[in-house]
């Protein structure tokens, strides 16, 4: 599994479509589709139920969603603290009211 599939799959899960995932992902629904083949071959069970009108989550699809959530929030944190790491020491700043 890797984090290109599991971003399809989010993006599936909540457009409930496959083309408006494509189009959000700024991707093409054919490799949007075949992310989920593979995914789904890799986890062993199908994760949507199609149709020519519709797209559903399976019960699999279900369980899977939060965990999905959860893995693309962690890499958006990784992301940033790489991103505040590249930039070098931080200095504080402390600010004190004086009365009087």
């Amino acid at each position: 599994m890797d984090l290109r599939q599991t971003e399809c799959f989010v993006a599936v899960a909540e457009a409930r479509s496959f083309t408006r995932a494509a189009d959000r992902l700024f991707a093409v629904q054919s490799t949007v589709s075949a992310a989920i083949k593979g995914l789904e071959a890799e986890i062993g069970t199908p994760l949507f139920e199609r149709s020519t009108k519709h797209v559903r989550l399976t019960s699999a699809g279900e369980a899977f969603l939060p965990a999905a959530r959860g893995l693309m929030l962690s890499h958006t944190k990784v992301e940033v603290v790489t991103a505040d790491l590249s930039t070098g020491p931080r200095a504080s700043l402390s600010v004190r009211r004086i009365d009087g």
